[in-house]
């Protein structure tokens, strides 16, 4: 049985737009570059066409990822979830007790993760030693060079 993926309401829609925009604009560009290419003869030699193969592959390989993770995706709405404990949706401020420095974190699905903007994974060391934890509480966690150890200051769901 495979797998439901929580995602949030947008970054299911950052899914879909990324699927709409392969099927309507990247694709059919893609098609006239291959004909174009092909109309310039001999295909043994021609980069042009052989690069926009590869690129044919990479989109009909992406369609295909997106469909599978959008036919999987268990949208959940992070408002509708219970305010007092770190859940998935949950923006979660904590300050670093090593090195006094605040931290915020938005807990998200694996497809959403993106820790550049604080979004980590609620399947990540981070993400799991989060979860129902609620304000006050300390956290240790163990990752591959050190222990964390953070204190939750706020839990909000936008």
């Amino acid at each position: 049985m495979l797998r439901r993926l929580p995602i949030t309401p947008g970054g299911y829609q950052k899914l879909q737009g990324e699927l709409e925009k392969l099927l309507k604009v990247d694709r059919p560009k893609n098609i006239r570059d291959i004909s174009e290419a092909r109309a310039h003869g001999d295909l043994s030699e021609n980069a042009e066409y052989h690069a926009a193969k590869e690129r044919q592959s990479f989109i009909e390989g992406r369609i295909q990822d997106l469909k599978t993770k959008l036919a999987l995706a268990d949208v959940i709405n992070p408002s509708k979830i219970s305010q007092k404990k770190i859940a998935f949706g949950a923006t979660v401020k904590v300050v670093d007790l090593l090195s006094d420095e605040e931290k915020i974190f938005m807990l998200v699905g694996p497809e959403e993760a993106d820790a550049k903007n604080g979004k980590i994974s609620i399947s990540s060391p981070v993400g799991k030693a989060l979860l129902n934890k609620e304000v006050g509480d300390v956290v240790n966690i163990k990752v591959p060079a050190k222990t964390l150890e953070y204190e939750i200051l706020e839990i909000s769901f936008v």
